[in-house]
Formats: C-alpha cells, structure tokens, sequence
C-alpha cells in the first residue's frame, strides 16, 4: 500500500462550502430528511392495508431490486449526460411523484399494488440521481478535499434521516397518513431547487465511438473496475461486508428482542448506538485518513468492525451490544466515506459514474443474499449466530482488501483539470 500516501496530505484539507459545495450538502441532507420520512412511513401505511407480511415485505424489496435491475444503466446515463441537470430534473420528476402519492392517500385511495410502483420508481430514478452525484462532486471541490466532503455529507445525511426524519414520523403521521409523504415531496422540489442553482460548466467529454451504445459503456465500466486492483478488491470486499451487513440487520430486532431479551426499548438503544457512532466516525475521519491513508483506515475499519460483531454474537449484554454497536458504526462511516472517496480519485473522469454505477450494483447485490441467509441461520442455530456468520465474512473481506492493497497501485489518473475545476461564480 505504498502508494497510499500520495493522498495522505490532500486529505487534510477541508472543502469549502461557498461557491456549490454548501447548495449540495443542503439538498443531499434535506432529501435525506425526506428519505427517512417515506421509508418509515411507507411499511406502516402498508402494514394498515395488509396483513400478509409477503406482500409488506415485497414493499422494501422494491427499495432495493432496482439496484440490480437498473444499477448499472444509471451509471452509463450518467456519463453521457450533464450531471447537474440529470439530479435536478430526478429530483423534480421524484418530487412530483410522491406529491402525488400524498393525494392519493388523502384521498383513500392507496393501495400495495401503488406502494409497489412508488418504490420501485423511486429507487429506479435514484440510480440515476446517485450516480450522478458521485460523479459531480469532483467538480465542486478539489481533488484534495474530496474525503472532506464525503464525511460531511454523510456526516448530515445520517443526523438528517436517523436522528431528526425517523422520530418525525409518528408525529407528522399523527396529523394524517398523507402528511410525510407530502413532506417529503417538499425536500424533493426543493432539493431540485438547490441542485438547479449550481453554478459549473457542463463536462468536457471527447467525441464518442462509432457505434458506442450504452451497452458497450456498461461493458467499459466493468473492466475499468476490473483493471484496477485497488478498485476490484474493495468492491469485493464491500460485497462480502454486505452480505455479513445483510445478515446483521435482517435479524437484529430477534437479536435484541429476543436472544438479549431486552424488548423494544433495547432495539431503539441499539440503533441509537449505531447512529451515534457514525455521526463520530464522520467527525473523525479527516484526522484517521490523514494519518493512515484512505485504503489504510478501510483496512482498519474493517479489522475492527469484525471484533464489535463477535461481541454481538457472544456477550449476552445489552450494555456489550450497544457499545459494540457504537463501534460498528463509527467504524463503517469511515469505511463508507474512504470507499468513496477512493472511487472518485482512481476512476477516469469521463467514466466516474459508470465505475461507481458497477461497483454499488455488484457491492449491493450482497445484501438480500445475507437476508436470506440470516434468517436460515438465525432459525437453525438461534438468533446470535447471524453476527458471527456476519464477523465470518468479515474476515474474508479483509482478506480481499489485503490483497488488493499489496504492491505498487497509483492512486488515480494523472490530474487533468476534470476533477478539480472550480465552480463558476
């Protein structure tokens, strides 16, 4: 990993929020805000329609299917198109969407079949807005600042959606079914508003191809994300995480609730623990990074968050679970952030949307897989196994990173001026 310190010095520095920066942030926090509203509100006015739990799971599943459907696809669109208009237009046509949604649900007119086609449309246009994000950022901060600016906008979107929309729910739901929808479609529009606001010069991109489709830019990206080692070993070992993570999350209210006996108000601690550990893993991570180097501090997360999760599976303690937890998630913002981070350096410019389109297609599809399989565990075995299983692939991660990390890997593409224009006043 010797080539890691090349970054170790950029990362020191901080973005600045004047010039565009400070726009993004705000509409990524408030669409966060958002987020959070209609993902609490949407099991639960789902939950008021049905009593099948297919049918109110199938509901969530919606959430994540068009990662794998369309993942890659919004990826492709994204390079080809301008970025700043791509996430304005999604957030408005969102906007628009949910708007209507809220209506319909005044109006007694909600249905599982229209919850159905709302998250799934969603997260389809959300491949899209992402992917686009990721690949925009570059051109508001310079390329120095960019783990700065990954912490802080994580850093808000967790204090957004975990610590001020979730609790919101109840209350916002008290006044009607319909209000967090509409509330939401609110964050939408005005985040469209914010993100129109921009002030860059579209990207410079290169006549294309003969004959260059979407399928052969897909195809690009792929290699792209193949050829580099760094790059290929972290998205495998972030889909091995994410199917420990998988596994975690599908069972920790049994864990809690059951295993540690420790009924609601455990499970409410336990996620407040994680919450809080990531707001501190963001606040912290410009001091790790600087000294340990982006490819390092994953390592390093990684290595931990396999201790808090054999303590999960083998303290029978609320008070274990919920410091272990702490840990976990302070641990995983600094995993998040320098993943990131280390995309947007290595990947070509022109090529940032569909590398990051290929890398969180292939790193989310380990998700439902460790569902699955921590539900089959924690029904064989009892309901502290799916964090060891989880600590198990964990360790595998690991392994994955370590080998990525060996010899002689450049930190990223020669600075060409792409990713380090300055916005236009």
């Amino acid at each position: 990993m010797a080539a890691v310190g090349a970054v170790e010095a950029g990362e020191r520095c901080a973005p600045a929020w004047r010039g565009g920066f400070g726009r993004l942030w705000s509409a990524a926090v408030l669409s966060s805000f958002g987020d959070a509203l209609r993902t609490a509100a949407l099991p639960l006015l789902a939950a008021s329609l049905t009593d099948r739990p297919l049918l109110i799971a199938a509901v969530t599943a919606c959430g994540y299917l068009p990662w794998i459907v369309f993942g890659l696809l919004g990826g492709a669109v994204a390079d080809r198109v301008d970025q700043r208009r791509a996430m304005w237009m999604v957030d408005a046509i969102r906007g628009l969407l949910v708007a209507a949604f809220a209506v319909a649900v005044a109006l007694g007119h909600a249905s599982i079949a229209l919850l159905v086609v709302l998250a799934f449309t969603l997260t389809a246009l959300q491949t899209l807005f992402d992917n686009a994000a990721t690949a925009l950022l570059p051109s508001l901060v310079d390329r120095e600042a960019l783990g700065s600016a990954n912490a802080r906008l994580l850093t808000g979107q967790k204090i957004s959606g975990g610590l001020l929309g979730a609790p919101a729910v109840p209350v916002l739901i008290a006044a009607g079914a319909a209000v967090p929808f509409a509330a939401d479609a609110v964050t939408f529009l005005v985040a469209a508003a914010l993100v129109a606001s921009l002030r860059i010069a579209a990207p410079e991109r290169g006549p294309r191809a003969a004959g260059s489709t979407l399928r052969r830019d897909i195809a690009e990206g792929l290699r792209t994300l193949w050829h580099d080692r760094a790059l290929r070993g972290l998205c495998a070992s972030t889909a091995l995480c994410n199917i420990g993570m998988g596994a975690l999350i599908a069972t920790l209210v049994v864990l809690v609730t059951g295993w540690l006996d420790a009924g609601s108000g455990g499970y409410a601690a336990a996620a407040t623990a994680y919450t809080v550990g990531g707001l501190a893993g963001g606040a912290a991570n410009r001091r790790i990074t600087g000294r340990l180097g982006p490819l390092r501090t994953v390592l390093s997360a990684g290595a931990v968050q396999i201790g808090a999760l054999v303590v999960m599976g083998s303290v029978r303690s609320l008070a274990a679970l919920v410091a272990a937890l702490a840990v976990f998630g302070f641990m995983g913002m600094l995993w998040n952030v320098n993943s990131t981070t280390l995309m947007q350096q290595r990947a070509p410019a022109d090529m940032l949307g569909r590398v990051s389109s290929a890398f969180r297609t292939l790193a989310v599809a380990g998700a439902p897989v460790g569902a699955l399989l921590g539900g089959a565990v924690a029904t064989a075995w009892g309901a502290n196994t799916p964090a060891l299983v989880a600590a198990a692939f964990f360790v595998l991660s690991v392994t994955a990173l370590i080998s990525a990390g060996k010899g002689d890997v450049p930190v990223g593409a020669p600075d060409d001026g792409a990713t380090t224009a300055r916005p236009a006043r």
